[in-house]
Formats: structure tokens, sequence, C-alpha cells
């Protein structure tokens, strides 16, 4: 039978905002926060925060609130930060290339073993002091070498074929940047990416009161 999460969506895609709030709290030197403090600061309730929080035990205490270093270092752990991830690029184009110049990710314990790509003009190039390596390589490679993650940022046309290689090889999980939603089998984790949803979501959020206000006079005539 396949393996059902105990949480929701919404509250996993909640926990790493709760995580970099907190961080910025603890580095302001603040000991402990309420969870309408809290609340507050991220724009949820505070009953909306406890029943996030409370889905992974209590680690509140009332009249007290949360102890702001202790909570970042629970949603860490949760959110599995605490581990080192072996991770990989397929793609070195701008998006690829962004991701492995962020220095930030090794910081949080996903480091950039390799990156590949098809294209001889970017075959041998350094990024972030790794050389892109050819596609031909990556099987030899990843039977060497251990990989957790791999970020996909390849056309769409090859994306799930790319990805069908990945997961034989043994990837765990993929953070993938084409704009197409990969077909994985039980057991691998995907994040699918898709840079416009999100801009539509911005045009969408600058025309909403003009939507609404039409809907209303259609209504009304």
């Amino acid at each position: 039978m396949a393996y059902k999460s105990r949480v929701s969506d919404a509250v996993v895609r909640r926990l790493p905002m709760y995580y970099r709030h907190l961080k910025e709290l603890e580095k302001a030197g603040v000991v402990r926060i309420s969870s309408q403090e809290l609340g507050e600061r991220v724009n949820l309730t505070a009953s909306q925060i406890r029943q996030d929080i409370n889905c992974f035990g209590g680690f509140g205490q009332q009249g007290y609130g949360y102890h702001v270093a202790n909570l970042k270092t629970h949603i860490g752990e949760i959110l599995g930060l605490h581990k080192q991830y072996h991770t990989i690029i397929v793609g070195a184009g701008n998006i690829g290339r962004a991701v492995a110049n962020y220095a930030g990710f090794a910081r949080e314990g996903f480091h950039i073993q390799a990156i590949f790509d098809v294209s001889e003009a970017l075959v041998g190039i350094d990024v972030h002091g790794i050389l892109v390596q050819p596609m031909e390589k990556l099987e030899i490679w990843m039977a060497t070498h251990q990989v957790d993650i791999a970020v996909l940022s390849v056309p769409k046309e090859c994306a799930q074929e790319t990805a069908d290689r990945l997961v034989k090889g043994g990837v765990r999980a993929i953070w993938n940047f084409a704009p197409v939603d990969l077909a994985l089998p039980e057991g691998v984790a995907v994040n699918n990416v898709h840079l416009s949803d999100s801009l539509h979501i911005l045009s969408y959020r600058m025309n909403e009161k003009e939507l609404f206000a039409a809907i209303d006079a259609a209504r009304q005539s």
C-alpha cells in the first residue's frame, strides 16, 4: 500500500517559512515568541501556527510561548536540515549555474558535487569551482558517487527521460525546473518549480480587485 503522509502539503509548505523567520528572530536576539506574535509576523492566525506546529509535537509552553532557538532547531530537524545531502545539477544553463553559484545551499547541507550538460559549449567550463561534465558520463559518475538530490534544469522535451536516468542511478529526490510535471516512481520525491506560475500569481493579485468588481457587477445586472 502506498505511503500517505500524515501532514498536509499546505503545512509542509509553511515549515520553511517558519524556519526562515525563526532564524531571523534568533539572529536578532529574540529569545521567545508567542503564537500570536509569530502569526502576525508571517500573516497567519495564532491558531494556524499552533495547529501546524502541533502536527509534530508540542514545542510550546502555555503562558510562555515558543523558545525561538529551540523551535528553530526542531523545525530544522523536521525539514531534515541537520543532515548532509549530496547533490548534482543536470543542465548548466542559466538556472543550473544560478543554483550552483548560490553559496547558501551548502550552508544548509545541500552540497553540489557535479554538474552535467549536453552542450559542447558548456562542457568543461568552471561553475563555482566545479567543471561541467558531458551527459554521457552521468551514469558512470553516479555508479561511483552517492547522489541524494538532482537539480533538473533541462528542456521539457528531455526532462522525463533525464529524470528516469537519475532515478535509475539512485537519486532520491528531484528539484525540477523543467516546465513539465514529472512522473516518478513511489519513494522518489519531486518538487516541480514552474517559474511562470509565480508571475501568474502576481498578475492575479494585481488584477484581483478589478476581477471581482466585474463579477459583482455582472451578478447585479
